[in-house]
């Protein structure tokens, strides 16, 4: 990577001024959430500054915002690390997030105007429009695909009517799109469809029955927690799973 600037700032078009540490934090944050970098694998600060051409301090506020959001842990003896996984957090995030999203989409339903349900049904229409993975390559997301995934789900949501029930869903989406792409990683999301599961969450939205959408939404989320405990045996293998 040859500057921060090259990697991050975009066309010379981009209105949207961006600090040097936002960079690093965005930068780092998409190569957490895509595993480009490990849970629990040690992040030199040096190393860093020097691969994004930017000041330590640079660097050092960024991961301090990302220990902020989970997904960095620091320690004042190790250092800074990617946020380690294990079973029970899988199963504590995964249940959470069914109790938080199942709310707002309920909520959404009941609230939500006929241009949300415009808007949900136009996100459903472009994510099935691209491929879930690399023809090529099945253990890696077509990038696109994971950009409009994260669009529909938030979509499906947007009418709760609450700032801070939407801020809790969007961490705890980031923290389940970790363990969600170590599963495609390890080729395991081909036994399933995702798009009929995305299909019955839209068809009950749309037809704004609330526990149908609800359901369709909790068995989406856990099915998915069961194909990452299948994928992850190995990473998870030692660690205490009480």
């Amino acid at each position: 990577m040859s500057s921060i600037g090259l990697s991050f700032g975009g066309s010379p078009a981009d209105a949207r001024p961006r600090s040097l540490t936002s960079a690093v934090q965005e930068r780092l944050r998409a190569d957490i959430l895509s595993t480009r970098l490990l849970p629990g694998q040690k992040l030199h600060i040096a190393g860093l500054a020097k691969q994004f051409s930017v000041s330590l301090a640079a660097v050092r506020e960024a991961l301090s915002r990302l220990v902020a959001d989970g997904l960095v842990q620091a320690s004042d003896q190790r250092g800074f690390r990617v946020s380690p996984v294990s079973p029970a957090d899988l199963r504590d995030v995964t249940q959470t997030r069914v109790d938080i999203e199942g709310l707002a989409l309920r909520r959404s339903i009941e609230r939500g105007d006929a241009t949300w349900l415009a808007a949900v049904e136009k996100s459903f229409t472009a994510l099935c429009a691209v491929p879930q993975t690399y023809p090529d390559d099945p253990t890696h997301h077509y990038e696109e695909w994971v950009v409009r995934h994260r669009v529909f789900h938030r979509t499906l949501v947007n009418a709760c009517g609450s700032q801070w029930l939407l801020g809790f869903r969007d961490v705890l989406h980031e923290q389940s799109e970790r363990y969600r792409r170590l599963a495609i990683r390890r080729n395991t999301e081909h036994t399933r469809d995702v798009e009929a599961e995305h299909a019955a969450i839209v068809r009950a939205t749309l037809g704004r029955d609330a526990d149908a959408a609800v359901a369709a939404l909790s068995k989406h989320f856990m099915t998915t927690m069961r194909l990452v405990e299948l994928a992850t045996s190995e990473t998870f293998r030692g660690v205490d799973t009480a």
